[in-house]
């Protein structure tokens, strides 16, 4: 998935880029895990953050 900067609706925020730095570090912040949790979750559930949110709950 490309991450288009043009681009700045829903969509983009609704995923969670794993191979933007910044987007890594924003999400680790927010969910207050390490950035080996926040991929393997993704690996998991995928890039949708409400999935990886379930998933970090249950964790």
């Amino acid at each position: 998935m490309t991450d288009d900067k043009t681009k700045r609706d829903y969509r983009d925020r609704s995923r969670i880029n794993t191979n933007e730095p910044y987007e890594m570090d924003y999400w680790k912040k927010k969910f207050d895990v390490s950035g080996q949790q926040l991929a393997g979750a993704v690996r998991a559930v995928g890039s949708s953050v409400k999935k990886v949110t379930e998933y970090l709950k249950n964790k």
